[in-house]
């Protein structure tokens, strides 16, 4: 069993991860707790189904397709929605209360959309999901390319983030926005990347969850809510945090799957999260 958890709650983990890096970007770089974060991936989740179902597009190319749109749609809505916020709050600090309801009410918006065009049945697809023996455990062909995917994706931000000027553009800016100025940094051009850049990877890691998991036009909640555990067990605004947060989250979800009870996961979930909030409140990699 023991090897059973480790693989399989790897592969789920490498999603999760991915989907906490977004938030997690979002949140540290443009200040924005995005609660329609679950929403955004559930629309990519749906395009991957319809193109699949309706154009019999391959799911790796409409991931190819949904990263880069994701970022176009990331940066419009900044632009139209959260910008007018941010020049509103100024050094205020009302721009976390702000974003949390204007995002609030996105997300009733999107899942009201998702409602009408899927309907509110659950929804999957069928793609190689013939079983690979990996050290004697058999793990669905999609669920390791989904992970492979997330693997590369999160690998290519870390290398941004850490080898390129734009990348110390994004950490100078999450770090101290206040003087990222004085070196000729322009925050709201950068956080606006940062939104951006997050959406991207939402749009990524829904369309790697719609390769091998059912879903319907509701759960965009539980996405959100399981992203911002991880943010917060990993530590707000830290990325290598949020990776092996995401990575505990999945071993733990399999592990209960298997051992206890498969319906006692999302209770595991939060179990574990009231626990770090109540012991490390900055998270398990976060600072005082």
């Amino acid at each position: 069993m023991f090897l059973t958890v480790l693989i399989l709650g790897t592969v789920l983990g490498g999603t999760y991860a991915l989907l906490a890096l977004g938030l997690t970007l979002q949140y540290g770089i443009a200040r924005i707790m995005n609660l329609a974060y679950g929403e955004v991936t559930l629309v990519a989740a749906f395009f991957l189904v319809w193109a699949f179902q309706g154009l019999n597009l391959s799911p790796v190319l409409s991931i190819l397709l949904l990263t880069p749109a994701g970022y176009g749609a990331g940066w419009l809505l900044y632009a139209v929605m959260m910008r007018p916020l941010v020049k509103r709050s100024g050094a205020s600090g009302r721009l976390e209360v702000d974003s949390i309801l204007a995002t609030f009410g996105l997300l009733f918006l999107l899942q009201g959309l998702l409602l009408i065009t899927f309907g509110p049945n659950f929804t999957s697809i069928s793609y190689l999901d013939q079983g690979v023996d990996i050290l004697g455990v058999s793990v669905s062909a999609n669920r390791l390319i989904a992970f492979v995917i997330c693997v590369v994706a999160g690998a290519g931000l870390l290398l941004v983030l850490t080898r390129t000027r734009w990348g110390l553009s994004l950490r100078a800016v999450a770090l101290s926005p206040g003087s990222a100025p004085l070196v000729g940094i322009d925050v709201n051009r950068v956080a606006r990347q940062g939104f951006a850049l997050g959406t991207a990877l939402a749009a990524t890691a829904g369309g790697a969850l719609a390769m091998y998991q059912t879903f319907s036009a509701t759960e965009g909640v539980i996405i959100t809510m399981k992203a911002l555990v991880i943010v917060i067990m990993g530590g707000k605004g830290n990325v290598g945090g949020a990776l092996v947060a995401g990575l505990a989250l999945g071993l733990i979800e399999t592990f209960v799957a298997t051992a206890i009870d498969p319906g006692l996961t999302l209770a595991a979930t939060f179990a574990i999260f009231l626990l770090v909030l109540l012991w490390r409140p900055q998270g398990l990699f976060g600072r005082n």
